[in-house]
């Protein structure tokens, strides 16, 4: 006999989900020498961010990986914690339950559901807008607009949908005659709708847009992402 890398067989495509999460766990934190079937419960959230970031390369194909205020982000959302410092998250570990069991507050799906949600969005419709560093995705509604409300009109970013699996949308600011700030959040875009209509064309559409944050004009940040055969706005 030999030890095989894991597996989990289904029955049914609902588990998909569920099974990869199982396999990216027992690879990344199981032992060679182990009693069959024995994973730690609980990780050093240090080694979760290693393997969040090998998968997310690997997956979307990108030698782009994730930076420290995105592990800081994704420490907020699996902890539930918006107090903490990013070297307060550094020393503590992460469950099985935190990972693929609990629902995350307010929603309704685990946080590896909706991890596995984004590589699946990026991976298909968002790799070389990722791998030009045009998509910061992992920050929260809150501090995106903490760092809008002080910009010029029309400045934007583009973050991951935090109550939709696998949804990414643009947040804009608009500033009014008396000098007051408002961010507004686009509906988020799922991967049939970027299928039948590409992001940068999406950013191009939209008029309201007009420098990605901090400040390159659009069409110098998009411009090589549109897709010269479309016309104008369809």
């Amino acid at each position: 006999q030999v030890l095989s890398l894991p597996i989990v067989v289904i029955v049914h495509g609902n588990q998909d989900n569920n099974a990869k999460a199982t396999v990216l766990w027992d690879n990344a934190f199981s032992e060679i020498d182990r009693v069959p079937f024995m994973v730690a419960e609980r990780v050093p959230w240090e080694k979760m961010c290693d393997t969040l970031n090998l998968k997310f390369m690997a997956e979307v194909q990108t030698t782009k990986g994730l930076l420290k205020e995105h592990y800081f982000f994704l420490a907020q959302k699996i902890f539930n914690d918006h107090s903490a410092s990013l070297e307060d998250f550094q020393s503590r570990s992460v469950s099985w339950a935190q990972f693929n069991k609990e629902i995350l507050p307010g929603r309704g799906f685990t946080f590896w559901q909706w991890f596995d949600g984004v590589l699946d969005l990026t991976k298909r419709c968002l790799k070389s807008y990722w791998s030009d560093r045009l998509i910061i995705g992992f920050i929260s509604k809150q501090y995106v607009c903490k760092l809008l409300s002080t910009e010029p009109d029309g400045t934007f970013l583009l973050r991951f949908s935090d109550s939709e699996i696998g949804g990414v949308t643009i947040a804009h600011v608009i500033r009014g005659k008396d000098g007051s700030s408002q961010v507004e959040n686009i509906q988020p875009f799922s991967a049939k709708d970027l299928s039948i209509r590409s992001l940068g064309d999406r950013i191009r559409d939209l008029g309201q847009l007009r420098n990605l944050y901090p400040n390159t004009p659009k069409d110098q940040a998009f411009g090589s992402h549109y897709n010269s055969e479309w016309g104008g706005a369809g």
